[in-house]
This record gives C-alpha cells, structure tokens and sequence, in this order.
C-alpha cells in the first residue's frame, strides 16, 4: 500500500473515530480540543497527531490521549498508542480577520485560523503555568477576598472589566498563585484566546534581544497580537528607562484594542520607585487589589487545604501550632507542612508537636524573640475566648480563672520574673495565688491529657 493510501486510510478512520469522540464529550470541549488535531502518520503501532500549540499539546495529552487510544485499537488492532506533538510546519497566512460570530470577546480568534509562526513564537516566551495554581486551590479569607473576587471577574468576564487588573502585596502571598489561576481558567474556557503569562524580567530581556537583533518589528507583534497579557513582578523594570517606554507602548496598544491586561508588583503604582508617571497613571486606571498580610485563621485554613490535596492525615494541634508560628508568607508555611511530612513519611514516625519542633528548629528559629507576660496574656485570652481584661479582673468563674492561671504558669515557665512581678502583671495579685496557679496548672496537665496537650501547644507557640 502506498503512503498516499495509507494517509487516505487513517483519514478515514479519524474521521470516523473523531465523530463517535463528538458524540461522547460534546460539541464545545469538541470543537476546543478535537477539531484542531490532524493525523500525521502512522510508525508500526503509533498513531502520529498534531495540534498547534504546546498547551493544547498538554491538555490533550492529559485528558483525551487514552480515550483516542482505545478508539484507534477498535478500528486498527494493530494500534497500541497515539502521540501528540505541535505542529512543526508553519505557514505564513494573512493577519486573520476578527471573527464575526458574535463572540463578545473583540479580539477572540480561532486558533485554527492563527498564524502559526507568531503562535510558536508566543509559546516559547510565554512561562510555563503551574498545574497548582487552579482557583479551586486558592484559600480566600479576608486579607485577600477582593484581589481573589477582582481575578475571577477578570477570568470570567465576557467583556474587559477594567484594564489593567493590578494586584499587589509581600512575598509569597498569592499574587502569582492567581495570576496563574486567570491563565488556566481562560485557557480552558475560552482556548482561542490568546494568553501571554511572563516576568517582567523576561519581557526586558526579550526586548533588550529584539533591540541587539535589530528585531523590533517582530518583538512588537508578538506582544501586541495576545488578547490577554500577564506581566509578574514589574517592579524589575523600575529605573529600566528603554524598557518601560516599551512597555508603555505595548500597555497602550492592548488597551487601546480591548485587550486584557493582569500586572502584579510588590507594591502598588504609586509607590513604584523608578517608575516613568505617565506609565504609573495608566497603571493606576484600572483596578488595583491589594493582598494582606495572612491572619491566623487563613494561615490555618491554608495548611487544611494543603493537608487535604496531599491526602495526610495531621493532628489539628501541629496545624494550629504551625499556623501560629510561620507568620511571614504561605510559601514558607507551605514549606514547612511538606517539611513534617516528608520526614514522617521518610523516617516513620507520626507527626505531633515534638517532631514538628525538631524537624522545623532552623524556621522557627527565625520567629525567636523575648517572651513578655503581655503576649502571654493575649495569646491565652485568644486560644480560651476570652478578653484580655480578664486576665487583670477580680472575676472567679471558672471560665475565666482557669486561663488566668495557665497564663501565671506560663509567665513562670517563659519569663525571668519574679512571682510577685507576675502577680503585679495580673491585677495586682499576691505572690501566692501565682504559686497556687502554677501548682493547679501541674496537677490538671498530668491529670487531664487534653489540658495538657493545650497548655503544651500554648507554650510552643510562645517558646518557639
């Protein structure tokens, strides 16, 4: 059989299998996913596909590639696997006109009808997006509900809602976590945008080679031909004069075409040093979301769902400690959850509050500080629901006395005060209702294990 007749002959039956595909997934994730696959060849038992672009390469990997080899095997027993490559031949088309089908989206273009030259290029500099960094992933709490509900109207919208979406804050908060979360959500709703996701650092390098190559022309296609834009960190281009005037430019044309833009920064616009004010003033009109620091209960939230996707069972009481002590970003309160389970899992021990101490010195080190009866007394009020005030008021219930002495304990174990400066600290109390407290607290620990298990996690969460 020629190779004409051959070609003809698996034509034939993708055709048939692509069909019968349709009717199982769909018409839409059909017309995204299937459409645009073209049979290649066929090498012994391997079917060759391709499709134009690396993403949809992935995707189609991860969620058809087992499905097509089934339908294969069922028209060719001699069939045993399909490959899926991007397309290596580029042909050189005119610029595709906006497609007139009602797409609300102004720039949506088909990828099908796309220069496939300029859409290789895009994909080489485009960053690769992390399969983590889903919205279902994102823990919303109150530092970071209105940059989360600003990323999801941005990923969602059938219209531009506001051009640029800025989202600022510290290290290791989520900005790129929702970044990557706008991309991946666009890229499967609607996968003939156009997404463009890279460091502000990358854009000035690619432009710093287009300017030694003499290139320009074709750095300025690739970057004003997306539909969405996404630019990390562009504090890097501050004090970077050729680099922001280019940036400038490409900010305007988007803008100027309906086109979106995401920025984040680790500060926002206005207080970007080295940064041009014209370019400041447009990134200032559109929407700007700041993301706080965490609070103890995202933190805490936080390691559950994190605790939860690795499928490990963690003692509330570590999580509750962790998320006490590693205050300064997610991505070291992540670190460190994957740290206490990776050495339980490697070593064989279960995880609790002595191995989490040991396995996390060197980071909880860096939280070390002088402990002071007031810290004490807040910590106690908070972990017990109580106020602060209670601890200096002459009230006797028990609701109330008993964390005051756990905290005359701690203030005995913690601190270097003398017991009557710790009865002074709690309203002026005698030296010898602290040495009482101190005796109750040690008959209740050895006495009451989940006492204990609570004056313990008290007492580590201010020792460090």
């Amino acid at each position: 059989m020629s190779s004409d007749q051959i070609k003809r002959e698996i034509d034939a039956q993708w055709l048939e299998l692509s069909e019968q595909l349709r009717a199982e997934i769909g018409e839409a994730a059909f017309q995204s996913w299937i459409k645009p696959i073209s049979v290649r060849d066929q090498d012994g038992g391997t079917v060759k596909m391709t499709v134009p672009t690396r993403f949809m390469r992935d995707w189609v990997a991860a969620h058809y590639v087992d499905r097509l080899t089934d339908l294969w095997s069922q028209c060719d027993a001699g069939i045993s696997a399909v490959e899926i490559n991007v397309q290596t031949d580029r042909h050189v088309q005119a610029t595709p006109e906006r497609a007139d089908d009602g797409n609300t989206f102004g720039s949506a273009r088909r990828i099908g009808d796309m220069d496939k030259d300029l859409q290789a290029k895009r994909d080489d500099i485009s960053a690769p997006l992390d399969s983590r960094f889903m919205f279902e992933r994102f823990v919303v709490g109150k530092p970071n509900e209105f940059a989360y509900a600003a990323a999801r109207r941005v990923a969602e919208a059938e219209v531009v809602p506001f051009n640029p979406l800025f989202l600022y804050g510290g290290v290791g908060l989520g900005k790129t976590h929702l970044m990557h979360a706008i991309a991946w959500h666009i890229r499967q709703v609607t996968p003939q945008r156009n997404v463009m996701y890279l460091s502000a650092e990358k854009f000035m390098y690619q432009f710093v080679r287009a300017l030694r190559e003499q290139n320009t022309v074709d750095f300025k296609q690739q970057f004003r031909s997306v539909d969405v834009l996404m630019i990390d960190d562009v504090q890097f281009i501050s004090g970077k004069d050729s680099t922001q005037e280019e940036f400038f430019h490409t900010f305007n044309a988007l803008v100027d075409q309906g086109r979106q833009i995401v920025i984040s920064a680790d500060k926002s616009p206005s207080d970007l040093e080295g940064m041009e004010e014209r370019l400041i003033s447009r990134l200032n009109c559109g929407l700007v979301a700041d993301i706080h620091a965490t609070t103890y209960e995202l933190r805490l939230g936080i390691l559950q769902s994190k605790a939860e996707q690795m499928g490990v069972e963690v003692p509330p009481k570590v999580l509750e400690f962790l998320a006490h002590k590693i205050t300064s970003n997610v991505r070291e309160l992540e670190g460190g959850l994957n740290r206490v389970v990776a050495h339980s899992q490697l070593i064989g021990r279960d995880i609790s509050l002595e191995t989490t101490q040991e396995v996390l010195h060197d980071l909880l080190r860096a939280n070390d500080r002088r402990v002071t009866i007031e810290e004490i007394q807040k910590r106690v009020s908070q972990h017990f629901n109580i106020r602060v005030s209670d601890m200096h008021s002459a009230r006797r219930a028990r609701s109330v006395a008993r964390p005051r002495q756990v905290a005359m304990y701690l203030a005995k174990q913690l601190t270097s005060r003398s017991l009557p400066e710790i009865g002074r600290k709690f309203g002026g109390r005698d030296h010898t209702t602290v040495m009482h407290a101190v005796k109750k607290v040690d008959e209740l620990r050895e006495h009451d294990s989940s006492f204990a298990e609570d004056v313990e996690l008290l007492r580590r969460m201010l020792e460090g």
